[in-house]
């Protein structure tokens, strides 16, 4: 199940789901929470991902500096640093999708899923095929986060290496 703005709002009361929201009712929508930009970095270097983590190496990335209160991006892959952190319970997973106006202007984003139990702010990538670019404006909101109610506590909350990134 899919939460409800008044579950997300409960949920915000007793267990602090979200903090470093902009505003939080204006990024609050009828079933998520639109995310926002604060940093936008660009890959340096190759990845490498296997089974077991033993070889599994992330790229360098270089933060961009802002223009004000904008970036001009080139089409390419980027790397998206969020403003919210997210505490999630250990019954709620979470979804993200673009926001319709990202698409609309030649890009979206790509994420994970959200585990039960995660803690952390969220990074995911911006991928922009419009050849023209797109200016990102900072704290743009440029995707939305749905929670998921699931059936049971898990056992196994998230407990890996983004866990309580800031």
């Amino acid at each position: 199940m899919i939460l409800s703005r008044k579950d997300i709002m409960r949920l915000q009361e007793e267990e602090g789901l979200i903090e470093g929201a902009i505003d939080f009712e204006k990024q609050l929508t009828s079933q998520g929470i639109d995310l926002t930009v604060r940093e936008v970095h660009e890959l340096l270097e190759e990845g490498c991902i296997d089974f077991d983590n033993t070889r599994r190496k992330l790229p360098k990335t270089r933060k961009l500096e802002w223009e004000g209160d904008k970036l001009f991006l080139k089409p390419g892959v980027y790397k998206i640093v969020t403003n919210e952190i997210f505490n999630l319970p250990l019954d709620v997973a979470a979804l993200c999708q673009p926001r319709t106006s990202l698409l609309r202007s030649g890009a979206f984003v790509a994420t994970g899923v959200w585990d039960a139990g995660f803690y952390g702010r969220a990074e995911f990538i911006l991928h922009v095929l419009n050849p023209h670019g797109l200016i990102l404006m900072k704290n743009a909101r440029i995707a939305q986060l749905l929670f998921i109610k699931l059936s049971w506590k898990t056992d196994k909350p998230y407990r890996g290496i983004f866990y309580g990134q800031k």
